[in-house]
């Protein structure tokens, strides 16, 4: 498959940045959807040892990927301790 895309793209040069484009996208998107399963608090991958791993962060830890105008460093704890 990967040798008939560049026997395909010698011969039609404008398709070059049409596969890196794709490329990048697809690399783009793989890897935000492992930061998405790895970073997030909301995901729980260990159930046995930690089943609320929200509760365990700091509330004025940035988990968003961003954030338009929120200061987190300046946030209090307004929740319980359990």
């Amino acid at each position: 498959m990967l040798g008939l895309m560049f026997r395909h793209a010698k011969s039609h040069k404008g398709l070059i940045p049409l596969f890196v484009i794709i490329g990048a996208g697809s690399i783009g998107a793989t890897m935000y959807l492992l930061r998405l399963a790895l970073c997030n608090p909301d995901v729980s991958w260990n159930r046995k040892n930690n089943p609320e791993p929200w509760n365990d962060i700091a509330p004025n830890h940035q988990y968003k990927f961003f954030a338009v105008s929120m200061d987190y460093s300046k946030l209090k704890k307004n929740r319980p301790d359990f």
